[in-house]
């Protein structure tokens, strides 16, 4: 079985977030506003977008 990838976007500023909401974002790979990344669909990488849901656009 292949791994499925999930498309995710920063849509809002990391500027006021809490360091563990920073600390996902960074960890998933974004680091700035309107930046795409895919990443793999993993539970840790799902824990890490549901942290930061709010600042994010997700696309399966």
């Amino acid at each position: 079985m292949a791994n499925k990838q999930i498309t995710i976007t920063l849509a809002k500023s990391l500027a006021g977030q809490l360091k563990n909401i920073q600390a996902s974002v960074r960890g998933l790979g974004l680091r700035r506003r309107h930046q795409t990344v895919q990443v793999s669909d993993t539970p840790e990488n799902r824990g890490m977008i549901y942290a930061a849901r709010h600042l994010l656009t997700v696309q399966e």
